[in-house]
């Protein structure tokens, strides 16, 4: 029997061990995509005890919380820090094939050297010890960057943000890692929704457009990607139902535009109609710009109405859209390489069954212009688990370039996440392991090795454009 989560933990061969060992290991950490706020980097957070650090954003843990019976009280609610960090371990001593468990005890061991198992029983153990290393300095936001071995980060911005916090840390040269902006215009995109009205005075009051028209939209977001753009912005993100690629005319678009921005209702068709042709425009400023687009979608979001109401979006309760648009996909690329337009494009469906079609779409758009061009994204979300992973890199192997795989991200709140990277590299080095011990590929660890380093760090910065240096 192995140990429990030992220095080997999912490596099952002495192939995979010494790909990881040598190789992955030593890789600095790039995190392309993360929801972490610059401002605490900036201030350089202190945080008062591991609940703040742990629970406090994480809809993750909220989730598996309320499917052991929890009372939200102890989740969302005015329980103490203690008392709802001692009902996260009671919850997590049951956590068998949850990855919540591997995450949660890669950051016990990396952070606070605890190697034993968080439940019920060692609880206040862990409580203890924990505080205790986090009223240390050097457990700090920043700290815990660059214990994590991190380069750059790219943080989640809306289009109207002042960028002030990116701005500092790039003035403060005491701190090595670069915090760079990433273009998120959700809110500019969503026109059926409530706020959206509002949102579009505040973007003409920080472009200086007085958004009237769908034209002058398309002006101000023109201009403030090309403020993100002066702040080191090379990166957006669209978070998207799904992709659709519905033609209208321009005279429709800004009948709909004045429609809505009147406050009148509009219909499905006319919503996903502006929509089309926001994410073509979108599309073809990024190609312009060098960005890269990166695609999430195949979320339904908000399904508690109830709860919802109460906590507000992203406290866990999303869920997948079972609507696989493969056809609406390469109608979409397609109608942006029709005319040369098409950026460098990451594409992420909540959707496992939709790997096999992202696999095949890839193939239809790449060019010399970058290796891997167009990519599937490391399994997101609900699938960034251990066969989430696996499933999403064998398919990628299958069917497109696993070698040019731009490979990790947090997508997370939070500053212990960095472990995910570990887990990610543990199982691809298994992965490729396999392969090599099963004889499905040579034991040549000059090549090994350079497929490796390229998944974990170099690919990403090749592919973003990013000012780093790779590992050789």
């Amino acid at each position: 029997m192995k140990q429990f989560m030992d220095n080997n933990f999912l490596l099952a061969s002495d192939t995979a061990q010494k790909l990881y060992f040598d190789y992955a290991a030593t890789t600095p950490v790039l995190d392309y995509h993360c929801h972490i706020n610059p401002q605490e980097i900036c201030e350089d957070r202190r945080f008062e005890n591991i609940t703040r650090l742990w629970l406090g954003a994480d809809h993750y843990k909220w989730r598996y919380m309320r499917s052991c019976g929890i009372d939200e009280r102890f989740i969302t609610g005015d329980a103490s820090d203690k008392e709802k960090f001692f009902k996260w371990a009671e919850c997590l001593g049951k956590a068998i094939g949850n990855p919540l468990f591997h995450w949660s005890h890669l950051e016990l061991q990396k952070y606070f050297g605890y190697h034993g198992v968080l439940n019920q029983k060692t609880a206040e153990e862990v409580w203890n010890l924990c505080n205790q290393k986090l009223a240390d300095p050097s457990m700090s936001a920043r700290s815990l960057i660059l214990q994590s071995g991190v380069t750059l980060i790219c943080t989640t911005d809306d289009p109207i943000d002042s960028l002030e916090w990116h701005k500092k840390i790039a003035a403060d040269a005491s701190f090595p890692v670069q915090v760079l902006p990433a273009w998120r215009p959700d809110k500019a995109l969503n026109i059926e929704k409530p706020a959206f009205t509002v949102y579009m005075a505040a973007l003409s009051a920080v472009s200086g457009i007085s958004v009237r028209s769908f034209a002058n939209l398309k002006q101000a977001l023109s201009a403030r990607m090309d403020y993100f753009a002066s702040q080191g912005c090379c990166v957006c993100d669209h978070g998207l139902e799904y992709v659709m690629c519905i033609p209208a005319t321009e005279d429709e678009l800004e009948t709909i535009f004045t429609k809505r921005l009147s406050g009148t209702e509009i219909t499905r068709m006319e919503e996903l109609k502006y929509k089309s042709a926001f994410m073509l425009f979108a599309g073809k400023e990024y190609a312009k710009r060098g960005w890269v687009m990166q695609l999430h979608y195949g979320c339904k979001r908000d399904n508690n109405t109830l709860r919802f109401h109460q906590s507000g979006s992203d406290t866990g309760y999303d869920c997948i859209n079972n609507y696989t648009p493969s056809s609406e996909m390469a109608n979409y690329l397609d109608a942006l390489a029709k005319t040369n337009e098409l950026p460098k494009t990451i594409l992420y469906s909540l959707n496992p069954n939709d790997n096999q079609a992202i696999g095949t779409i890839l193939g239809c758009f790449q060019d010399s212009s970058a290796v891997s061009k167009i990519q599937q994204g490391s399994a997101w979300w609900f699938n960034d688990h251990k066969t989430g992973m696996q499933d999403q890199m064998t398919s990628l192997a299958s069917l497109g370039n696993l070698s040019g795989f731009v490979g990790m991200l947090t997508d997370s709140r939070s500053f212990l996440s960095y472990t995910r990277h570990d887990y990610f590299r543990r199982i691809l080095c298994n992965l490729i392991g396999t392969w090599v011990e099963n004889g499905e590929f040579p034991a040549d660890y000059d090549t090994l090795a350079q497929i490796v380093k390229d998944i974990c760090y170099n690919n990403a910065v090749r592919y973003f454009g990013f000012h780093l240096d790779v590992q050789d």
